[in-house]
């Protein structure tokens, strides 16, 4: 995470308590004690405060639109074969993404009878995975950005909460997952949406995530990120797209992409938000 002011101040809020918990008497002492303890429950703790999660369905609507109408049909064209799109949501918060994604891939209007549609969200933070999992939500979070047909269609209320259908639920995988780590488990994506997570690192850490996520990529894949990023001065492994704003497809050449040793880089103060 790059350091500026207001991060510092971020820092100072979120890691006090933290501090306190585990009895030391400032955030200081309670990165000492992470570097040199490698506590468990401490790391957690601090991920767990660290966690950005600033999350809403079909958030900025001009990527869902894309998916829909440029970046399926092209996909449904090429995998006439396998049958079968993965789509990853990075940094998936509480699932409002990977939820919109999957509705979107049901209401999308194309054929895919016979098709296997993989959603897959990740996220640093178990606390806010366990709540996607749910996929239960308070009226205030199902009224943002989602439209009205979708909520009848797709959530039935239950007490002061509103629950995602079943049939949807099952339909979306979410894991525990670092960015900064080996990605390599979660296999090939056609699809990655990576928005509003780059900002959070420095030049250096970008480059680096961007050419992990291209490995896990085909040639023909698509990368959206947010509207305020951009893989321009940053990483040569992808290239935009033309005349699709905020997203990006591989480059062409990727000698420069060779896998790097997989040891997991500490980073418990990774940001999520999506």
């Amino acid at each position: 995470m790059a350091m500026t002011m207001d991060k510092a101040y971020l820092f100072e809020s979120r890691l006090r308590p933290v501090a306190q918990k585990w009895n030391l008497t400032s955030i200081e002492d309670l990165a000492a004690a992470l570097r040199t303890q490698r506590n468990a429950a401490q790391i957690r703790d601090v991920t767990e405060a660290m966690t950005v999660n600033e999350s809403f369905f079909f958030r900025d609507a001009k990527p869902f639109d894309q998916l829909r109408d440029q970046l399926l049909p092209a996909l449904i064209t090429a995998r006439a074969g396998t049958r079968r799109v993965r789509i990853w949501s990075a940094a998936a918060s509480s699932g409002q993404e990977a939820y919109s994604i999957a509705m979107l891939l049901q209401e999308s209007g194309h054929n895919t009878n016979g098709w296997t549609l993989d959603t897959v969200g990740t996220d640093l933070s178990t606390e806010i995975l366990e709540r996607a999992k749910a996929g239960s939500y308070t009226s205030f979070e199902v009224q943002r950005g989602m439209p009205a047909r979708f909520l009848a269609k797709y959530f039935t209320r239950n007490g002061d909460k509103w629950q995602i259908a079943e049939s949807l639920r099952r339909s979306v995988r979410f894991v525990r997952h670092n960015l900064l780590s080996d990605l390599s488990p979660l296999g090939m994506f056609d699809i990655v949406f990576c928005r509003n997570v780059l900002i959070y690192f420095d030049l250096a850490t970008k480059a680096k995530v961007l050419a992990a996520i291209r490995r896990q990529m085909p040639a023909d894949g698509y990368l959206i990120l947010g509207a305020a990023e951009t893989v321009l001065g940053v990483s040569d492994s992808f290239t935009s797209s033309p005349n699709l704003p905020g997203v990006y497809m591989p480059a062409t050449t990727i000698a420069a992409l060779s896998p790097e040793p997989t040891r997991p880089l500490f980073n418990p103060l990774l940001a999520a938000t999506a």
